[in-house]
């Protein structure tokens, strides 16, 4: 039973409490006047100096102790209780790489954030980022691929050192060239002993494949036999561009852009996801939000609710009381006259 006008209290046994309305009628009897004497004695003055007389009123103090002691009693067996409660939030995250493409062509100047160009490394990064702050309970990590593979983020579930890590995503690091099947399967094997209930590969390029050992048909082959879901996307807008060299503030032309569809459908059919383009910033955003809302962690939420006993401050009270009544009543508050000298 809740207290009312006490939020977070209860009482367990609420039946006791009804035994606190006799402690005042105790009080009542024990001080209610009792029977006239029926003999009377005139002269009863006499007696006066026969001894001390007994300490009624202070004695009625061992009463109030007893009454005192009885109320805190009930209060101890009826169980006051304060009710902690809480949500537990329980949740099964999922592993995800995010393997990109660093091949010069990402260099690529045809995006634009806040109204200025931008290459498609820079685009794919920046919604990435925003991708890897709202996945809260999950592994993350990431595996960069041109002619070669390497890993500049691990799997982890510390976003923010994903986040700040993300600048070890950079052309240039490994021989050029778009070796699709090798990222695929480079991505696979660091998920291959990951004991989380769903695994994902998001795959971002903007070229077909041209390099490495194993194809992406392949690649996909082996990680769908490990339970991986493949996502993938190219990024980039079609026609002619050039290459952007910073340090030596030239443009290499690559000549007509081309986008394999057909090998990236091919694979995210056999890795039973689906295949976006993305042509600029926004398009690019609202793909990584798919994923998000198709990839959801499983939460699950508990009401734990707790209780912490306060039966024994009442209970000791109840013993403080009763221990005083019993040591006064039978030391300086004892009722049995004094004798007297003869």
């Amino acid at each position: 039973m809740m207290i009312p006008g006490l939020s977070g209290f209860q009482i367990l046994h609420p039946l006791w409490l009804v035994l606190l309305p006799l402690v005042p009628l105790l009080g009542m009897l024990r001080g209610a006047r009792g029977k006239r004497a029926a003999i009377q004695f005139p002269t009863a003055a006499l007696l006066k100096d026969l001894g001390t007389p007994a300490r009624s009123r202070v004695g009625g103090f061992v009463v109030g102790l007893i009454l005192i002691s009885l109320t805190f009693g009930i209060l101890a067996l009826s169980r006051p209780q304060k009710v902690l409660s809480y949500d537990e939030e329980k949740a099964e995250g999922i592993s995800i790489m995010l393997t990109v493409d660093v091949s010069l062509s990402m260099l690529i100047e045809d995006f634009y954030i806040g109204g200025q160009p931008v290459n498609r490394l820079t685009a794919a990064k920046r919604v990435m980022a925003d991708f890897i702050k709202g996945r809260r309970s999950d592994k993350i990590g990431i595996v960069a691929f041109a002619g070669e593979t390497y890993l500049p983020c691990p799997l982890t579930m510390d976003r923010d050192w994903l986040i700040n890590n993300l600048d070890r995503v950079q052309t240039q690091r490994v021989g050029d060239g778009t070796a699709i099947g090798s990222g695929i399967a480079s991505a696979a094997n660091r998920m291959r002993r990951e004991k989380t209930p769903s695994k994902v590969i998001v795959l971002l390029t903007d070229g077909a494949n041209n390099s490495g050992r194993l194809s992406p048909q392949d690649a996909a082959k082996l990680a769908a036999t490990l339970g991986i879901k493949i996502y993938t996307i190219a990024i980039g807008t079609p026609g002619i561009h050039s290459i952007p060299d910073p340090k030596r503030g030239t443009f290499t032309p690559v000549g007509q852009q081309l986008f394999d569809e057909g090998t990236l459908k091919e694979v995210a059919a056999i890795g039973s996801g689906q295949f976006y383009m993305a042509q600029n910033l926004s398009s690019l955003s609202d793909v990584f939000a798919t994923i998000d809302k198709l990839e959801k962690t499983k939460i699950e939420h508990h009401k734990i609710v707790e209780t912490e006993e306060l039966f024994p401050w009442p209970l000791a009270v109840c013993a403080t009381a009763l221990f005083l009544a019993l040591l006064l009543s039978l030391t300086v508050l004892h009722s049995a006259p004094e004798p007297v000298a003869t």
